[in-house]
């Protein structure tokens, strides 16, 4: 796994986010990947993606006040305008398919 680039400000300090690319286009934009975080809390994570968790459990809270409880198995699709804030409690995996445009 690699570092995953996130601004400081939007992530509890020590806590690491990190990815492989499994596949991505031209020009470098990621299609799909494995991405990971260690439990913490990264904020305004905005990304148009359909996911599965892999292991690990978090909290993702929506601008609009929804809140979902995620782990293993669990599925869900994000829209470029949904704001939401992750609370990881135990090491997340995820696989992310991202559109292509």
């Amino acid at each position: 796994m690699h570092p995953y680039p996130v601004e400081p400000e939007r992530i509890t300090p020590g806590t690491e986010a990190t990815a492989n690319v499994l596949w991505d286009r031209e020009g470098g934009n990621e299609l799909g990947a494995v991405w990971q975080m260690t439990p913490g809390v990264l904020e305004g994570v905005k990304a148009e993606e359909t996911f599965i968790v892999i292991s690990g459990r978090a909290t993702i809270e929506f601008e609009d006040g929804r809140v979902s409880e995620i782990g293993p198995g669990s599925v869900g699709v994000f829209f470029e305008k949904d704001s939401t804030r992750w609370t990881v409690h135990e090491t997340l995996r995820k696989i992310i398919v991202r559109p292509a445009r």
